[in-house]
């Protein structure tokens, strides 16, 4: 399967007055063609910044230190102010947390979806466009300010706006957060059935471990600036190999017993200065030994399954019933 989007060894940092905050500390993913992947992971782990260097959307004080990252095979750190013009235009779309925000705030919704189609040069009504995304008072919509509308009619035009150049990537960072309870799978189910009938690859970003079990064929979980654990997504939560993707996973609302309690992490994601020699998960890791605190782990491949973790084929072979050498 052809990669739309592939990010090998990315290292990304940002300057501040206090010094330096590595954000990517090595990161690496390939979402496939019309695949649909999850991005999941605590606050602070690195999900936003990866999704918006897919589009090169990172503040001026961000700097791309080492590694490759391509959409549709062009390298995106490399493309000059046209081509990433271009890029952003017509191969990825982004849907963001607050749809509200997204949207510009003095100009009707009609204006905005113009502008829009104009760019593209797609021949799309308006009409049809929001009528895809399942709205219906056409007329009044287009005459609409973003404030007149409900965060989830917002959020359908949001899409709707994504979508009109049928983008090869749509990139959802937490879609649904900000929207009632009784709509956000709704939005979810609108997402994948739009990326289904474009031909179109989802990477979405979320908290919402149930949501991505559902949604995703394919999870990848990052960590301190990594992806440390990735694939099928059935294989990754339901036998995780790195010991922060079963943390993940028992810290999540829904998976305690009937009068029983979320187990949390303990401790706190790390504040990366730099590269990191050891694990980064290690201070908060009930299976650490010491060489995790002192050898980088790298890569290593496990079927379909990629982990980063010094004692992944100790722990895969322990679930397959293989005794310890």
């Amino acid at each position: 399967m052809a990669a739309v989007a592939e990010i090998d060894s990315l290292v990304l940092e940002f300057r501040s007055r206090s010094g330096r905050v590595r954000a990517l500390d090595g990161a690496a993913l390939s979402v496939g063609d019309g695949q649909r992947v999850g991005l999941v992971g605590e606050s602070g782990s690195g999900k936003s910044t990866l999704a918006l260097a897919l589009g090169r959307l990172l503040p001026p004080n961000a700097e791309h230190l080492e590694g490759a990252l391509r959409v549709n095979g062009k390298s995106v750190f490399e493309l000059d102010h046209a081509a990433l013009r271009g890029l952003r235009r017509h191969e990825l779309g982004y849907v963001f947390q607050d749809p509200i925000g997204t949207l510009d705030p003095t100009m009707r919704i009609g204006r905005q979806i113009e502008a829009v189609l104009a760019g593209t040069g797609k021949t799309a009504s308006i009409a049809s466009l929001l009528a895809s995304v399942g709205l219906n008072d056409v007329r009044r919509i287009v005459r609409s300010f973003p404030h007149e509308m409900s965060g989830g009619m917002a959020q359908r035009v949001s899409i709707a706006i994504a979508i009109a150049p049928k983008p090869k990537l749509l990139i959802a960072d937490e879609p649904t957060a900000s929207l009632d309870a009784s709509i956000r799978s709704q939005i979810l189910d609108l997402l994948v059935s739009l990326c289904a009938a474009h031909g179109m690859a989802l990477l979405l970003l979320s908290h919402d471990l149930r949501a991505i079990s559902r949604y995703c064929e394919r999870v990848a979980v990052m960590y301190g600036g990594r992806v440390i654990e990735s694939g099928l997504t059935a294989d990754v939560f339901g036998r995780p190999l790195h010991p922060y993707t079963e943390a993940l996973l028992r810290a999540a609302p829904g998976q305690e017993r009937i009068g029983g309690r979320i187990e949390p992490i303990p401790g706190l994601p790390p504040v990366l200065a730099g590269r990191i020699e050891g694990c980064s998960f290690a201070p908060r890791c009930t299976f650490a030994v010491d060489e995790c605190r002192t050898r980088r782990p790298e890569r290593t491949d496990h079927g379909d399954r990629s982990v980063v973790c010094l004692r992944a084929t100790e722990r895969a072979d322990a679930m397959a019933g293989v005794p310890p050498a």
